[in-house]
């Protein structure tokens, strides 16, 4: 597990003791997680499958959207040798052997080449394109699944507070305010999801900032070295007979 990964569990897991501390009733009482979970009510079922995903989505981006792995700054030498070579079947082998986000995009352009018989600067670049867009679209839908997530549990936790409000107003027509004992579940349950709601969306959202800025860096790196590669590729000839 990555740093962020952990970083962001220390933050679920501090600010859901600050919740249960002062779900207590009484200076430095504590309440339990089963006891929370009861005292919520429904909405916190949601909330908790909202918090898994949480979690397994920061896990998930914390080990695919490392720049190491998606660049691959191990094979550059290697690259830049079939480039100067002009060796487009032995580069695409090498780009199927190392799947990457780095050898996809340059493998589109290099099948650009192999298809046309030449190396045509605007069409390897459409095609470089094309594919980058692509593996764009695919790598930024777990990051936007935090943003959902961020997004939705605090309304989700709001409408579990509007359920407790109305349990507490219904025990109130009923004449239960004699009896502050009848008031408290539905008092705690409107509190607590809300606080729940908060305590998921505030990491998902940072979570959410964080890898979509770090992603956004990766891919303007590696449309620079895509660059440098094609220009080893077309330069070649140019290079030897200097």
């Amino acid at each position: 597990m990555s740093r962020w990964a952990i970083s962001f569990s220390l933050v679920v897991g501090w600010v859901a003791s600050a919740v249960a501390q002062t779900s207590g009733g009484t200076a430095g009482e504590t309440v339990s997680l089963g006891a929370l979970i009861q005292q919520g009510g429904w909405a916190m079922y949601p909330l908790g499958l909202f918090s898994l995903a949480m979690l397994y989505f920061i896990i998930r981006n914390s080990l695919m959207l490392r720049e190491r792995a998606m660049l691959r700054p191990d094979l550059k030498d290697e690259i830049e040798a079939f480039m100067r070579r002009r060796d487009v079947a032995g580069l695409r082998a090498l780009c199927a052997e190392h799947d990457s986000l780095m050898t996809t995009v340059l493998d589109a352009g290099m099948q650009r080449v192999e298809e046309a018989g030449e190396f045509d600067p605007s069409l390897v670049m459409e095609a470089v394109e094309d594919m980058s867009n692509e593996q764009m679209v695919g790598f930024m839908k777990p990051i936007n699944y935090l943003s959902i997530i961020g997004g939705t549990a605090p309304m989700l936790g709001l409408l579990g507070t509007v359920s407790g409000m109305i349990k507490a107003f219904s025990v109130i027509s009923q004449g239960g305010m004699g009896d502050p004992g009848k008031l408290a579940g539905s008092i705690g349950e409107a509190l607590i999801t809300t606080a729940t709601g908060l305590v998921i969306a505030i990491p998902a959202m940072m979570a959410y900032f964080v890898f979509k800025n770090n992603f956004i860096k990766t891919l303007s790196t590696m449309g620079r070295l895509v660059g440098h590669y094609l220009n080893v590729y077309r330069f070649a000839n140019k290079s030897e007979e200097a």
